[in-house]
């Protein structure tokens, strides 16, 4: 089992910056590859951003991409979402998911789930 908890969420205003955290706990996570998607007020859980198991290959939803980067520290067991240049259509409850196989863009395939982080930006 893996456990993952979210942190780094808040209020911010429209242009801000935020940086989200992943952290997990129960097993290593370096095997897996990890997946941060967001589900705004009243709409379905959306993907933002994966990296693969290896760092060697990301993944951004087009709304976010230039302006969001995921990275991870197999070290920490810990894997990262920078957010920069963010606008009101960013608020969300952002969640950290973990994913031993299949489609990095679809949350049915992501084995392990945070319990989320709220993001608000104002404009």
């Amino acid at each position: 089992q893996v456990q993952l908890v979210e942190s780094g969420g808040g209020l911010v205003q429209a242009g801000d910056s935020l940086r989200l955290s992943c952290a997990a706990s129960g097993r290593t996570i370096s095997s897996y590859a990890m997946g941060w998607f967001r589900q705004p007020p009243g709409k379905e859980r959306e993907f933002v951003a994966a990296i693969s198991w290896s760092v060697t290959r990301t993944y951004y939803a087009d709304s976010v991409k230039d302006r969001f980067t995921i990275s991870r520290d197999n070290a920490k067991n810990t894997v990262y979402l920078q957010m920069s240049s963010l606008k009101p259509e960013d608020t969300a409850v952002y969640y950290c998911a973990a994913r031993s196989a299949g489609s990095y863009y679809t949350p049915k395939d992501y084995n392990y789930w945070g319990q989320g982080t709220q993001v608000t930006v104002s404009s």
